[in-house]
């Protein structure tokens, strides 16, 4: 609680990286089980704009070193829950 934390997630590919590699972070709080989309990229990272992660996730990761980990700052306990990292790369998946 109060300090910044990793989420780490790693990534092999078969097929060259390109533009069309896709990161989603889904998160499902342990109360209401509603999934939600925390942070997306494609080529660029894409900071969720709303929800309780607002102005609190940050990219960290490396596409080329196969890294897609995000990092959280300031969390708290009500954010215990099931956090999902995603990884496309066509046609890898």
């Amino acid at each position: 609680v109060g300090e910044q934390v990793s989420l780490k997630c790693s990534f092999k590919s078969s097929s060259p990286i390109t533009e069309s590699l896709t990161i989603d972070w889904t998160y499902r709080p342990v109360t209401s089980g509603q999934m939600e989309t925390i942070f997306h990229y494609q080529s660029v990272p894409y900071l969720t704009t709303v929800g309780k992660f607002k102005d609190r996730i940050s990219w960290v990761g490396n596409v080329a070193m196969g890294d897609a980990s995000i990092a959280i700052q300031s969390p708290v306990m009500s954010d215990n829950g099931t956090f999902i990292c995603s990884v496309r790369n066509p046609p890898d998946v």
